[in-house]
């Protein structure tokens, strides 16, 4: 938010100096990023007229120039391309210092004497430009020196605004900040209603609901087309940062910048009516003041003139209603549009505006008919003119009402560290505007309409905290002993976690939580995603459903960059839809490509497949003191017969394989990647850890072989002989996998070690064939099995 000091002093009157009131502004939040002088040391420059200009006998581009400076005639030699008869400009006069130590003298150019030198706005160090000499009106007085005329010196502020403060994109904002933070009031400014003198008008439909719950218009006629912008206005805008164009252009930016409210002028001869406010159709297309054609759909307000549009609402208005050095009669605009309708969608068509940049942030709903009688005298004033009646259409249901926050005293003690008299919290309240009715522990305050960013308390405690001075809080060191928090015994901890997967050579990742649509899509994954209002790009307009594809994605920018073996892992949220709210959900993932061992020369050579990333599954929950159980998963992201859930307990906790070839084949993956994803919590949970009796007595080994079914999971047979052996059985180990000549067709051969040991005494051979015969018993009637001969 760029202004000129005296414009803020106009609204508010203070005593403090430019520097003091710099300093001010930062002090309660609105950082003061420039505070540019400008005419400073003009002494010696005046309003001159030139009188005559004749070519220069030596050179092409210069002009002799007679010019009347008030006090006589004298001779300047001019390049500048504007220079003609009859305009009045700046005349820096002999012994004159301009800004950047310019000092003028007497001198000759090219052999022709110039008593002085003729400025541009750039020269006088009041604005960049330097296209030619500042022209001033016609009824510039010749002879006043021109800081006098120009209401100079002045300064440029330049405020870096947070986007909760949107009341202060104006003037009038930022004067209720400064008349609060220095004890003073800010000036009443009386805007009375325009005299209707005219029955032209237009009818308003509102067709958008909540995008757009009031919308004003008026029509004005037998402007003065001739009519110029007069030089406080123009000098105004030229400090605030825009250049002036033409008057009703010029009044609609100068409203928007003292109160805060965008408006737009239509020619009303270019309107047929009713003006609608409706949501763009797709296909539909708009051409706008920039000439450019954007193409529109659904997620598009536009305003309508008989239903075809005309602007595109809170961005920018239509080429073919604009507004010309012809325009005799305009039909001003006023209106509130809900920020979520209009937040991204100038970025979409790669335009950035100060409407859009204030209506993206909220604008004060109970301003558009204030805004519009602003504009409608100030254009009068300007331009003459007839106003019709005001046209205003309103849906009361969707317009934005501010709810009453209670602060209390001792939260407000509490927060700051201390205790800020009573007088001085309403005062402030009150300052900026806001009703404050005291209660029995605080006050009840109403915000005004202007402020969306007080909702809770808190925010109130921030307003006085920062108009009583953050220098004003004590500066504390804390005391009382900080509480230690003992890591829970009924989970493994993240860190151990993520040392088990260290250790087995994968690197941790950390990914974007936002992912495009379509890469969802690819992976099938995209059922209950959340898409973003707003979001950085196109690219990262959802939030991930699963932390596979960010994972997937890394690996193969590391490919692509020769990296032949990569095993990378995450631990993150990902995000879905329950309930019509978003649920998130903790989740370790794993990915690995390429050979599964560093290259090295005491082993061959193998690539990683589902049995690596399987022992890491089964590594991870062994430190909750978990098996896993894997069964047939037929998901899409999956290879069949090469992928399965992951189920523990009974409940599924997540997916280990390959990925499929179709979905590798278009992430345009070489060769083949292998991945889980668990749920964080299903993973960590364990019970609390329990001290067992470590027998004393020597185990005992039997080994088996058996052939069961082709169908029959490892995890069937190794459950079938715990629950038949029970405590017996310390473990058992599968050293062998046969198919092949010998077997049945369907069938495959298994051989294990069972390793037997008793807590209370030494088991005999006896017990341990007894044992054998209890385990192939139950295999045979659970599993199917039979002892291999």
């Amino acid at each position: 938010m760029k202004f000129p000091e005296s414009w803020l002093r106009e609204h508010v009157t203070v005593a403090a100096t430019r520097d003091e009131l710099s300093a001010r502004l930062t002090a309660i939040g609105l950082e003061v990023e420039d505070a540019q002088v400008l005419g400073e040391d003009l002494d010696g420059v005046v309003v001159a007229e030139i009188l005559a200009c004749e070519r220069h006998p030596e050179a092409d581009r210069l002009q002799v120039c007679q010019v009347a400076t008030g006090a006589g005639t004298v001779q300047i030699v001019c390049g500048a391309p504007n220079a003609r008869p009859g305009l009045k400009a700046p005349l820096a006069t002999v012994g004159a210092n301009l800004p950047g130590g310019i000092a003028i003298k007497a001198a000759k150019l090219r052999g022709v004497e110039s008593q002085g030198m003729l400025c541009s706005a750039k020269e006088l160090g009041v604005d960049a430009d330097a296209s030619g000499l500042l022209e001033l009106p016609g009824d510039a007085p010749v002879g006043q020196g021109i800081a006098q005329y120009l209401g100079l010196p002045d300064a440029c502020f330049e405020l870096k605004l947070t986007p909760n403060r949107a009341d202060c994109f104006s003037v009038r904002g930022v004067a209720f900040d400064v008349a609060a933070a220095l004890g003073a009031q800010v000036t009443a400014l009386q805007i009375p209603e325009a005299i209707v003198a005219s029955e032209a008008a237009l009818p308003v439909e509102l067709q958008a609901g909540a995008d757009c719950p009031r919308y004003c218009g008026r029509v004005i006629e037998g402007l003065d087309p001739a009519a110029r912008t007069p030089l406080w206005l123009a000098e105004r805008l030229r400090r605030a940062g825009l250049r002036p164009i033409s008057p009703l252009v010029d009044i609609t930016n100068y409203v928007m910048l003292e109160l805060g409210q965008p408006m737009h002028a239509f020619d009303a001869d270019k309107l047929a009516g009713p003006v609608g406010v409706r949501r763009a159709r797709a296909g539909e297309t708009l051409k706008l003041l920039d000439e450019r054609e954007a193409a529109l759909d659904d997620g598009f307000l536009v305003i309508t003139d008989a239903d075809r549009p005309v602007a595109l609402a809170g961005v920018m208005g239509g080429w073919d209603t604009r507004v010309t050095d012809a325009t005799t009669r305009v039909f001003l605009e006023s209106a509130h549009f809900a920020p979520s309708v209009i937040i991204g969608r100038a970025r979409r068509i790669g335009l950035h505006t100060d409407a859009s940049h204030r209506f993206e942030r909220g604008v004060d709903p109970q301003l558009p008919r204030y805004a519009l009688e602003r504009a409608t005298a100030l254009v009068q004033q300007v331009m003459g003119g007839r106003a019709g009646a005001i046209t205003e259409a309103t849906l009361p249901a969707h317009l934005p009402q501010p709810s009453p926050v209670a602060l209390r005293r001792a939260r407000l003690a509490r927060v700051l560290g201390l205790s800020v008299p009573d007088a001085e919290v309403e005062r402030i309240l009150r300052a900026l505007g806001m009703q404050v009715a005291a209660t029995a522990d605080g006050w009840s305050v109403l915000p005004p309409t202007r402020r969306f960013d007080i909702a809770i308390e808190e925010d109130l405690v921030e307003e006085v905290a920062r108009i009583h001075g953050y220098d004003a809080i004590p500066t504390t060191t804390p005391t009382g002993e900080v509480r230690l928090v003992a890591p829970s015994e009924a989970r493994v901890a993240d860190a151990v976690l993520r040392r088990q997967l260290v250790a087995h050579d994968f690197v941790e990742a950390i990914n974007y939580a936002f992912l495009d649509a379509d890469s969802l899509a690819a992976w099938r994954l995209q059922d209950g995603a959340v898409a973003l209002a707003n979001p950085l790009t196109a690219e990262l307009g959802v939030m991930r459903t699963s932390l596979l594809p960010g994972l997937v994605s890394a690996l193969a920018r590391n490919r692509a960059r020769q990296q032949s073996r990569v095993r990378l892992f995450e631990l993150g949220r990902v995000f879905h839809l329950a309930e019509g709210a978003p649920r998130e959900t903790p989740r370790i993932a794993a990915v690995a490509c390429g050979p599964a061992q560093a290259e090295q020369w005491s082993a061959d050579d193998r690539d990683v497949d589902f049995f690596d990333l399987k022992a890491q599954v089964e590594g991870l929950l062994a430190l909750a003191g978990a098996r896993a159980e894997f069964r047939a998963d037929d998901r899409p992201l999956g290879h069949p017969g090469r992928s399965a859930s992951v189920w523990r307990e009974g409940a599924v906790i997540g997916w280990v394989g390959h990925l499929h070839p179709g979905l590798a084949k278009a992430l345009d993956l070489d060769g083949e990647v292998v991945g889980f994803e668990l749920d964080l919590a299903a993973v960590a949970a364990r019970a609390v850890p329990r001290a067992g009796e470590l027998s004393r007595f020597p185990s005992v080994r039997r080994d088996i072989a058996l052939v069961v079914p082709e169908s029959t999971p490892w995890a069937a047979l190794e459950a079938s002989l715990r629950a038949a052996l029970g405590s017996l059985l310390r473990e058992v180990r599968l050293f062998d996998r046969y198919v092949g000549p010998g077997l049945e067709s369907g069938s495959k051969s298994l051989a294990m070690g069972l390793i037997l040991q008793d807590v209370s005494r030494t088991l005999t051979d006896r017990d341990a064939d007894q044992a054998v015969a209890t385990a192939l018993e139950a295999l045979a009637k659970d599993c199917g099995a039979r002892l291999r001969s």
